[in-house]
């Protein structure tokens, strides 16, 4: 968010930065299956790092001119909190680091609640609740399956990418991540409680 205002100040754009923390709770459901479907369909179960995603683009990267990475939520979290983003390799090794700490010492939805709540969503737009608020005028709680897909199609560069106003790309592509999301194990998962034996109750 620094250095984005910073950005915006140095080159003469209005200052624009919108952010509100909200708890976990407070957001859609609906929203960290988006991004776990669009961005990192492993997240609940790799320790962050996802190995078969990173041997995918290694092989891929071969024969591909535009590299492609298999960066993780993890690793997103942890660049886009601590460090900064333009790529290097010192950049890489901070990255790899802090990811190592925020599994070992976070939970998973920690670790989700921190990304949706300080990733940038759109010009000067960071997390769940200033993007539901300024590109569909509600809450970060109250996004629809429709729209959560529409802000995790715009991750790759939600620059270029506006959901509020969606291109014929970002809506073919909001319908694969609706597809997906129905397929990705449920995130957070469900806790059964056992239901207690009447019958060892009775004397």
């Amino acid at each position: 968010m620094v250095i984005r205002s910073v950005q915006q100040i140095t080159s003469g754009e209005k200052f624009k930065c919108h952010h509100t923390w909200v708890s976990f709770d407070k957001i859609s459901p609906h929203l960290p299956m988006a991004v776990i479907a669009s961005e990192d369909n492993r997240f609940a179960s790799h320790n962050g790092f996802d190995m078969i995603e990173i041997k995918k683009a290694m092989e891929e990267n071969k024969t591909r001119k535009r590299q492609r990475g298999a960066s993780t939520i993890s690793q997103q979290t942890a660049k886009n909190v601590f460090l900064w983003p333009n790529s290097s390799w010192l950049r890489k090794g901070l990255e790899v680091y802090f990811t190592f700490l925020i599994e070992l010492f976070w939970s998973k939805e920690r670790i989700m609640a921190v990304y949706l709540n300080s990733i940038e969503m759109g010009k000067g737009i960071y997390g769940a609740e200033a993007v539901a608020h300024y590109h569909f005028n509600t809450t970060a709680a109250k996004l629809t399956k429709a729209q959560s897909a529409l802000i995790a199609a715009t991750l790759p560069n939600p620059i270029r990418f506006n959901s509020a106003q969606p291109s014929a790309y970002m809506l073919k592509r909001q319908k694969q991540i609706m597809r997906l999301m129905n397929l990705v194990p449920q995130f957070p998962e469900k806790k059964v409680e056992k239901k207690k034996d009447k019958k060892s109750n009775k004397k």
